[in-house]
């Protein structure tokens, strides 16, 4: 519904004025009297009038006075103004009225249907003025809206350039870290296939590397999955009651020999006295590993890494600071050190190596428990500091977050072990692995194979691959092997290049008692086979 349109009618006497009103009133129209020129002006301060109808001969102030007064005021200079007057109509005193600023002059008495009609005229009027400047204010908006939203388009191009450029610029780091690993790789392959064995220190040598950068490879992968993961909220913490300080002092002591070597000075000031709180003790290492992991990266031979933990006493939080007397950070590297694939200096990390993905994860798993990581930094040689917050227990609460999981009980002796893998390298490498270890190992390259060696050969564990080709791949196979009663008592390890939680489940829901991430770690798969389920066997009928 458009505005309602404004009148003012001015007349010293009450009856004139109520003539007029009755004369005038419409639907939308909003007649105001007033009886003298000052309570005229009062309104029209009031009030947007799109019409003043005003008796020329009035006491104190007369009509040509208040029109003066109007025509000098800027709220009031363009109000149209109808005279009335029984006085004569001499051509000087019509003259003084239009020079007041009056649109016309009536003389009383009043013709209703000409007075009507000319009120009509600037009733329409005003109506068509604000429509006009409806229209203006909304192409207005328009063009403000249209504004609004080309500098957002603006910001998201550029957003969308700047992700691209990134994404280039990982593309390249990946490409970079994985290539420089299998070059090592490769040249410790040659060197025990040129020694065929017989030099001990040869082997050594190729030995150490290898299990050097296919350690380096894997922990890449799982920075990219892990990233990913809480990216997606789909890291699940295996909480439980955990001491902080312990967790720090260990990890400290892990990452010393790396610091001796790099001949870093390395100090640790943690007290003896546990810090309680409930968290994954192995999330939690992982974060201060990263930490100083990245302080020794970019802190030079001669120079110093400190790792501290103690309690602020003023909200009984644990902090945790790992300093170094490294690079250091400038202030618009500070801004975004924690956002995925950042980096301080692309030239510098590709000698010092990693993907940008450190203080990525340290931050979403110290979120993950509650707490907060902060950088600072005076500038660039002058080191960092990275300080950690975590909520501690409160009155000595040590209560533990209770999770389901299977007893272990050690094995005796050796184990039959059946390996079901397509991958023959993959297959032979892990039956050499296991053979070394003392375990009689089998092979089977698909899944019906594998069932049939499991039923003939009744072995202590299966470890099978879950991309197996033809019509029983791995889950089918636990599914098989779990459906057969004499085969329940066997211990059944899954092996996937993919680690999701959800693979996890996939993997338990079809059968298997554990999933493991390639590439395996030796002593991780050792240290499954070591120690096995109770699983009670059904009674032979």
């Amino acid at each position: 519904m458009p505005a309602p349109v404004h009148f003012l009618l001015v007349d010293d006497l009450e009856e004139n004025l109520l003539a007029l009103h009755a004369l005038l009133r419409r639907d939308g129209l909003v007649l105001h009297k007033a009886r003298s020129g000052p309570e005229a002006l009062e309104l029209l301060l009031l009030h947007d009038m799109a019409l003043a109808i005003v008796d020329v001969q009035m006491p104190v102030m007369d009509g040509f006075e208040l029109a003066e007064l109007m025509r000098g005021m800027e709220r009031t200079r363009r109000v149209p103004l109808i005279f009335l007057t029984a006085g004569n109509a001499d051509r000087k005193r019509r003259f003084r009225g239009y020079e007041a600023g009056a649109v016309d002059f009536l003389h009383k008495p009043i013709e209703p249907d000409i007075l009507r009609s000319k009120a009509d005229v600037f009733f329409e009027l005003y109506r068509q003025r604000q429509e006009v400047a409806q229209q203006r204010d909304e192409l207005k908006a328009a063009d403000e809206e249209k504004i609004r939203l080309l500098e957002e388009s603006r910001r998201h191009a550029d957003a969308l350039k700047e992700a691209d450029r990134r994404k280039d610029e990982f593309l390249a780091m990946l490409a970079h870290e994985l290539r420089n690993p299998l070059a090592p790789v490769s040249n410790a392959v040659e060197i025990l296939r040129l020694s065929g064995a017989k030099d001990p220190e040869a082997v050594d040598m190729a030995c150490e590397i290898l299990s050097r950068q296919v350690s380096h490879m894997a922990r890449l992968i799982d920075d990219l999955l892990d990233v990913a993961r809480i990216a997606r909220g789909k890291v699940q913490l295996r909480t439980g009651h955990c001491d902080l300080a312990a967790v720090v002092r260990q990890t400290a002591e892990d990452y010393r020999p790396t610091f001796v070597s790099s001949s870093v000075n390395f100090e640790v000031d943690v007290p003896e006295q546990p810090f309680h709180l409930i968290g994954d003790p192995t999330r939690l290492a992982q974060v201060i590993g990263n930490l100083l992991h990245n302080a020794g990266k970019f802190t030079p031979a001669g120079g110093c890494v400190r790792v501290r933990a103690q309690i602020d006493d003023a909200d009984g939080s644990a902090v945790v600071t790992v300093c170094d007397s490294g690079v250091g950070l400038d202030a618009k590297v500070l801004s975004r050190l924690f956002e995925p694939f950042s980096q301080a200096d692309q030239t510098l990390d590709r000698g010092k190596g990693g993907l940008g993905l450190g203080l990525t994860l340290v931050k979403g798993l110290i979120e993950l428990h509650g707490g907060t990581v902060g950088a600072e930094s005076d500038g660039p040689g002058h080191g960092s500091k990275f300080t950690l917050r975590l909520p501690l227990l409160k009155n000595g609460n040590t209560e533990t977050i209770a999770a389901a999981h299977a007893s272990l009980v050690p094995t005796n002796g050796k184990l039959r072990v059946l390996i079901v893998e397509d991958n023959r390298d993959a297959a032979q490498s892990l039956q050499m692995l296991l053979s070394l270890l003392g375990h009689t190992v089998e092979v089977a390259f698909d899944g019906r194979s594998g069932l049939a060696a499991a039923q003939v050969r009744r072995p202590d564990v299966v470890i099978s691959d879950l991309g197996l080709p033809g019509d029983l791949d791995g889950y089918a196979l636990a599914r098989a092997i779990r459906a057969d009663a004499t085969l329940a008592d066997i211990y059944l390890v899954a092996l996937s290049g993919y680690g999701r939680d959800d693979d996890r489940r996939q993997a338990q829901a079809a059968g298997f008692d554990r999933h493991l991430a390639k590439p395996v770690d030796a002593a991780c798969l050792d240290a499954a086979l070591a120690a096995l389920p109770q699983r009670e066997v059904p009674a032979s009928s």
